[in-house]
């Protein structure tokens, strides 16, 4: 371990020094305006990086163009030096200023203190990152940011080491690119700053992780924190003891002490950019002046003994008595850049605060007029009168204010008919329409790569086509996109060497190479997020979860991360990752493989794609591929050793998410399902027409999205019945397709008999084929469920059995 001693480097000249405080100086100053901002009124909540300035201008001197920060809302001070974020930006966010140009980070959709920077284009398409400094989008849950970290310093590996991607200068020069990560001391508790510490040790990335460690953690000190109170003591083992050894660098390094800072971060930066070897720099005695953010106080917490440590070595004030001891600056010079900065952060609210209340201004004015124009000619004068003397006396409006009265007022109009009322209905659609892309675009990607932009290209056979396992298709599908993407690669559990536990990947290593299909610890949460952080940065993982069941171990990544990261960026970063796993009517409670539900709810702004067979599952792949948008692949576990043909266009073929398929015409009864469903609804389907009865079939190939085209409604139209099947516990996904059909497509209208469900048990099935048999459906209770609604229907030709 590394204790940075402080002397003064010659390699910084006073004039940067001086810079350095006056950046330090506005950050508190943004600060401290922004907390008087909320108590105002004026915006919602507020969360602060005073206490951390110094450690992070110290930071800032060695990030590079083409560098990426992974890092937490702390950080606005590196965000200012790295030239990233300005005054007036910061505000905006403050704000929720919902202009791009104003907000860049997020367009106001997320709270003060969550910085990314700009990586897609108006269009989508991939700017030149090494063109400009990078921060991936900040998300609030502690410690979440970790495991994106370790892929965004894993992709500088695979551009150093892997020479067919050198030609991609866009995103990477050699792979000499540190990926920057921070982290409050508190944090370090979480289990996923464990996972990819250890994650990053064992790949031996340019990962260097920042702990700014100011003692506490909101209220609850270190010692409840942290064994031995110290992140970098109990982290000892990780440092690597001589150059050849593979392990950490470890720097230990005071908050307030800028110039030993700057020592350790220019020599950690260049042990990481250059060995590609991963440090950890414990910042101790940082401050944090304002206490945890607007919510609370930390004179409830700290004692006065502690407060006053923190008046004494806040780390402006030690910098400015360095610069003076050091005859850098007078204290008379160091007032006057104080004073300005003070001036400038005044200057930059001022404006922010204007160019956010303008444009809401504007509507606010005009829906006044209409207000007061459809008053005087409705016969409903008072209670439109009233609603618009309301609007007028907000005091600070907010978009929602004029839209609420405007729609408050036509309840009063709805029998009336003039002018001034077809004036504020066209008024109100324009705002819907506005507010909806300020608000609600970008869930899934809107740039010509969208995945409902490619085209469909039917699977090719004929008699020479091999039939082979299931298995083997994927295999065939897997190898050509390696073939032909060098971007590609493929990571998870036994999915190197054994080329998979279900040999989807086998030999494949062999043929392209360990960095191309790579084995991994068992680490769900961060496999997930060294995905995340790799497409990033242009690369098109292929991340393995083993099991479906193990998705849980990355649930909350892919929904906090992954799935959010268009909408949350409006746009402006994409991270189009394939996570792969495999589910569905295996045996035993902690591998049933059916939590379609929590998956559904959890990770909008991704696709779900559940395909019945392995050429299905292929042509998916090879969509997605096309694509730039997320998706999860659930593979039949049951599927791989059943008999299936390799498309002779196995490379090119496509399947269109969205798109159901109807695998038997029928006209009596619709059933919805998929999956491995598929298989026993066909198979019960088969005994009904022993009794008459004529089922129509439909898989519906993906969940999210789900039946573009309404296939599922023309099908109930014909047959006025359905049943939704699937092996998710009850009010799960056959819940989920029950509100797609009936309420989102309005099935309900074609419908003689009441939708039902054919869903498991609530529990998890037991182990062995009994315990499969009584928990989750069967061809006997598909069979029954559709004969029983047949029965209600038609008692006589269809008499109860029980």
């Amino acid at each position: 371990m590394q204790t940075a001693e402080a002397s003064i480097t010659q390699k910084i000249t006073a004039e940067e020094i001086l810079n350095d405080y006056r950046i330090g100086w506005e950050s508190r100053q943004a600060s401290l305006a922004g907390r008087k901002e909320v108590f105002m009124g004026k915006a919602k909540f507020g969360i602060f990086g005073d206490g951390k300035e110094v450690a992070q201008l110290a930071m800032a001197k060695y990030f590079q163009n083409g560098d990426f920060r992974s890092g937490y809302y702390r950080d606005q001070t590196f965000m200012f030096a790295i030239g990233e974020l300005t005054l007036q930006q910061y505000f905006a966010q403050l704000y929720a200023h919902t202009d791009v140009e104003a907000e860049p980070s997020t367009a106001g959709r997320a709270m003060n203190g969550h910085f990314g920077t700009r990586s897609l284009d108006d269009e989508g398409q991939w700017k030149n990152l090494m063109e400009q400094k990078n921060s991936s989008s900040d998300i609030s849950p502690t410690a979440a940011q970790m495991p994106r970290l370790v892929g965004l310093a894993y992709a500088s590996k695979l551009y150093r080491q892997n020479p067919d991607l050198q030609n991609l200068k866009n995103f990477s020069v050699n792979g000499n690119e540190v990926a920057f990560g921070t982290i409050g001391n508190a944090s370090t508790s979480e289990g996923m700053f464990f996972e990819a510490i250890n994650a990053g040790g064992v790949l031996q990335i340019p990962m260097l992780v920042s702990v700014w460690d100011d003692g506490y953690g909101i209220s609850v000190p270190a010692e409840y924190q942290t064994t031995k109170g110290s992140i970098s003591e109990i982290l000892a083992g990780f440092q690597r003891n001589s150059e050849g050894e593979q392990g950490y660098e470890i720097f230990k390094v005071k908050g307030w002490d800028y110039t030993a800072l700057c020592e350790a971060y220019e020599a950690a930066v260049r042990v990481c950019r250059e060995q590609h070897v991963p440090v950890l720099v414990h910042v101790e005695e940082v401050t944090q002046p304002q206490g945890h953010s607007t919510s609370g106080s930390h004179e409830r917490y700290k004692s006065k003994e502690r407060l006053e440590w923190e008046a004494e070595f806040d780390c402006l004030k030690k910098m400015r008595e360095w610069i003076i001891d050091s005859e850098i600056a007078t204290a008379e010079q160091l007032d006057q850049i104080e004073a300005d900065a003070k001036e400038t952060v005044r200057a930059a609210r001022s404006n922010a605060w204007s160019e956010f209340s303008a444009a809401i201004k504007e509507d606010h004015e005009e829906a006044l007029k209409l207000l007061d124009e459809l008053a005087a000619a409705s016969d409903h004068i008072t209670e439109v009168a009233t609603i618009a003397e309301e609007l007028r006396k907000t005091s600070t409006p907010i978009r929602s204010d004029a839209v609420r009265a405007v729609r408050k007022a036509l309840r009063y109009v709805r029998d009336e008919n003039n002018a001034a009322k077809r004036d504020l209905i066209g008024w109100l659609e324009q705002a819907m329409g506005e507010n909806a892309d300020r608000f609600n675009s970008y869930l899934f990607s809107q740039s010509d790569e969208s995945v409902l932009q490619v085209e469909e290209v039917k699977p090719e056979f004929d008699e020479n086509s091999p039939v082979v396992d299931g298995r083997e298709v994927l295999q065939a599908c897997f190898d050509a996109m390696l073939a032909r993407d060098p971007r590609v690669f493929a990571i998870g559990e036994d999915v190197g060497f054994i080329g998979d536990v279900n040999q989807a990947f086998a030999g494949l290593q062999e043929k392209y190479g360990e960095l191309r299909v790579t084995d991994t610890g068992i680490r769900e949460c961060t496999i997930i997020g060294q995905g995340i952080g790799a497409a990033l940065r242009g690369l098109r993982p292929i991340t393995e979860i083993q099991y479906l069941d193990y998705l849980l171990y990355a649930i909350q990544i892919l929904s906090d991360d992954v799935a959010c990261l268009q909408y949350r960026t409006k746009g402006g970063q994409k991270a189009p990752l394939i996570v792969r796993t495999r589910g569905h009517r295996l045996e035993g409670i902690w591998h049933s493989g059916s939590p379609i539900g929590m998956i559904l709810n959890s990770i909008r702004g991704m696709h779900v794609l559940v395909p019945r067979d392995m050429t299905q599952a292929a042509g998916f792949y090879n969509t997605l591929l096309k694509s730039d948008e997320p998706a999860l692949v659930i593979e039949c576990l049951n599927g791989y050793r059943l008999k299936e043909r390799i498309p002779n266009n196995i490379a090119e073929f496509t399947v269109p998410l969205g798109q159901p398929e109807i695998l038997k015409q029928g006209t009596d009864i619709t059933v919805v399902t998929y999956g491995s469903m598929c298989r026993i609804v066909l198979e019960a389907v088969k005994q009904l027409e022993e009794f008459g009865i004529s089922v129509e079939v439909i898989d519906v190939q993906t969940l999210l999205p789900f039946d573009i085209d309404h296939v599922i409604t023309d099908s109930i139209r014909k047959t006025n019945r359905v049943l939704f099947a699937d092996e998710d516990v009850p009010g799960g996904a056959t819940a989920y397709m029950m509100q797609q059909v009936v309420d989102g497509q309005g099935a309900w209208r074609w419908l003689d008999s009441k939708p039902q469900c054919l869903s498991a048990h609530a529990h998890r099935p037991p182990y062995s084929s009994d315990g499969d048999y009584f928990s989750k459906p069967n061809a006997e209770d598909v069979f029954e469920a559709v004969y029983e609604i047949m029965n209600e229907a038609d008692p006589k030709s269809y008499p109860t059995i029980y």
